[in-house]
């Protein structure tokens, strides 16, 4: 995979996975922290993973309009993937901007994983030269 001038990765995390994310994140850092690669998050998100030493540029948080925010950056072909650690054990207020946040990475065939799993995939993939 050829790697684009500059790749604009989204993060997400729910409360419950929140510390989850931080470290995977903290896990992925050197990867995160080449020049190309900025991260976007919800707000509440980005500032967990701000305190490991990475920046982001923060959106609102979640229940505030930050998924639908995200998802509009996706529509408009600036976000090129998607982490969103979702909590299943749940039930979330703006799980209708969670549902058109998947909807609108589906249309647009933007990678979105869920879990931590598919996460290392992407970000693997990444690191393919």
């Amino acid at each position: 995979m050829r790697k684009p001038k500059q790749y604009e990765l989204a993060i997400i995390a729910h409360d419950a996975k929140k510390a989850e994310m931080v470290q995977f994140i903290n896990k992925n850092k050197a990867l995160l922290l080449a020049e190309n690669i900025k991260i976007i998050a919800t707000g509440t998100t980005g500032g967990k993973v701000e305190q490991i030493g990475v920046k982001v540029k923060k959106m609102l948080s979640g229940p505030l309009g930050g998924d639908a925010q995200i998802a509009a950056r996706v529509a408009e072909g600036k976000t090129k993937m998607v982490l969103f650690f979702k909590d299943p054990n749940s039930s979330h207020p703006h799980e209708p901007d969670i549902s058109m946040l998947i909807r609108i990475c589906d249309v647009h065939n933007i990678p979105l994983a869920t879990n931590e799993a598919t996460a290392q995939l992407l970000l693997d993939a990444l690191s393919i030269d």
